[in-house]
Order: structure tokens, then C-alpha cells, then sequence
């Protein structure tokens, strides 16, 4: 029987990337719906429930994306609410790469220093990954900030994480790099998650930076985030840090992507949202 993951983005267009990512992790077809919100999508989740035996329901499952991190998590909670016993597939949120991306980051991080009592900021974090990643250090103990040129943006991204993960995080304005560089004074872990192309520290702001230990760079497009790191970087060791590039961390983002559609097959009761999928990538990485 055919294994098929239908693809429900709250974008326009589904993600390519999510299609070819799917194909790669075992799904046999992939079938896109894009512009999907909570009150369009009650069709197609019966579809998927109601037309294979229960023996045979763990070949249908669906994937949530999309570059809106809420959207996306209004999506899952209708998806689940059109479940009943015995009537259900498994369901993936992966918003913008947002769990697989921050759960390999952070995964790495936590392989070259200890999280517990550590101070991490994210910067630039009011995205999706920033997000993520931001809860799921102050899940293992980390005290985290997130960043923003707004106060305003980071206020509410530290809400939406108190919200849904119950941790908390303090938001910061920085709207320069001098203010980024402040931001980072006593800080232990910065990882960088602002948009492509957009150089949030300087060399001279980390390089001699008395309690830096670990610093990691979710941006591939030149300028990257953290001046004076490489995308290959791949935990190497520049002026006393440990050095995560995109790249770096790639590798172990694409691979859990990939094991985390295989493991929607397996049976049809998963739910893989931020913590499942953090669990898998610390077992992987």
C-alpha cells in the first residue's frame, strides 16, 4: 500500500523544499494543498481518516507547513480536532523548518556545552526557529533571551513561548549592533536567527568575548548572522568558541526532517510537534 503524506501549508504555494524532503524520507506520493486555514481543511482531514481500513491508516498522514509559525499551530489543533477514536492519521508542524531547523541547532549546541543554568540569547529570535529554539533551550534549563528591533516583537514572541511551552523568556531590544553586542554581555550561548543576508554581530563583538562559549548561525546567504563564522562550520574552534554554521547544523536538520516523516508511517497516532522531534534530535545528534 502506498505510503501518502498530504501536505497541508497555510502559504499559497506549499513548501518545495518540505516536497522533496518528504519524498526523501520514505513518502510515495506527496500531495500539496496550499493558502489552508482551520475552517478549509475539514474535507480534507476526512478524507484521510475515513478512507482506509484501521489496519491500513498508518500509510496516510499529513505534514503542516508554511512560513507562519501561529497559523500553522491554529492548523494542527483543527487538524486534531476532526480526529476521533479509531478515526485519525498521523500529523507533523514544521512550520518554516521551524521544530526540525531549531531541534538540530539546538541539539548541537547542547553536544558542546552544558544548557542547565547557562545564559543563551537568540537573536534576532522573533521567527519561527528563533522561537523554537529559544523554548526548547529554556526547556533544558538555559535562562534565554530573544532579541528584536522592536520591544514590541520580541514582548509578544516571548508570549506565544510562555503560551505554548509554559517557560519564560525576556525579551530584548536591539536594534543595532551595539545594541547586540550589549545583549550579549554575560551570555554563555548566542544563536543567530535573523533574516538572510543580514550581519547581526560583528567579528570584534564575540571574538574576545570573556563568557561566550558556544555560538551558532541558522543565516547560509552572505553576509551570515554572526560576522567572522562560516556556514561549513561544523563545531570548530575560533578564538576559544564553539562555532555552529547553517551548514554545519544542516546536515543533522535535513536528516531529522527525513527520520521524522518516516516515523509518521509507522503508525497512525503520531503527533510530532517541538518536543518529539527535540527528543529525536538529541538522540541523533
Amino acid at each position: 500500500m502506498k505510503k501518502l503524506l498530504f501536505q497541508f501549508d497555510t502559504d499559497t504555494h506549499p513548501s518545495v523544499f518540505d516536497t522533496v524532503v518528504a519524498y526523501d524520507g520514505g513518502a510515495d506520493h506527496v500531495i500539496g494543498h496550499g493558502g489552508l486555514t482551520p475552517d478549509s481543511i475539514g474535507g480534507l482531514v476526512e478524507g484521510c481518516i475515513f478512507t482506509r481500513a484501521p489496519k491500513d491508516k498508518k500509510n496516510t498522514a499529513i505534514f503542516i507547513g508554511g512560513s507562519n509559525m501561529i497559523a500553522g499551530q491554529n492548523l494542527l489543533a483543527a487538524v486534531q480536532a476532526h480526529f476521533f477514536p479509531g478515526f485519525q492519521v498521523s500529523v507533523m508542524l514544521d512550520s518554516n523548518g521551524s521544530n526540525t531547523t531549531a531541534a538540530a541547532a539546538v541539539s548541537r549546541i547542547a553536544t558542546s556545552t552544558t544548557l542547565a543554568g547557562k545564559k543563551a540569547v537568540v537573536l534576532a529570535g522573533t521567527g519561527p526557529v528563533g522561537q523554537r529554539a529559544a523554548a526548547m533551550m529554556a526547556l533544558e534549563g538555559a535562562q534565554v533571551s530573544v532579541t528584536s528591533r522592536q520591544l514590541l516583537n520580541a514582548e509578544k514572541a516571548c508570549l506565544a513561548m510562555k503560551e505554548r511551552f509554559n517557560v519564560d523568556l525576556v525579551p530584548i531590544e536591539a536594534a543595532d549592533l551595539d545594541a547586540r553586542a550589549a545583549a550579549i554581555q554575560d551570555a554563555h550561548i548566542v544563536f543567530a536567527t535573523g533574516a538572510a543576508g543580514v550581519e547581526l554581530l560583528q567579528p570584534e563583538q564575540w571574538q574576545n568575548h570573556p563568557t561566550l562559549e558556544v555560538l551558532a548561525d541558522a543565516n547560509a546567504t552572505p553576509p551570515v548572522g554572526i560576522g567572522g563564522a562560516k556556514v561549513m562550520d561544523k563545531g570548530e574552534i575560533r578564538h576559544g568558541k564553539v562555532i555552529w554554521g547553517a551548514i554545519g547544523f544542516g546536515a543533522l536538520k535535513l536528516a531529522l526532517h527525513r527520520a521524522c516523516v518516516a516515523k509518521l508511517f509507522t503508525d497512525n497516532k503520531q503527533v510530532l510537534d517541538a518536543e518529539i522531534i527535540f527528543q529525536l534530535a538529541k538522540q541523533m545528534a
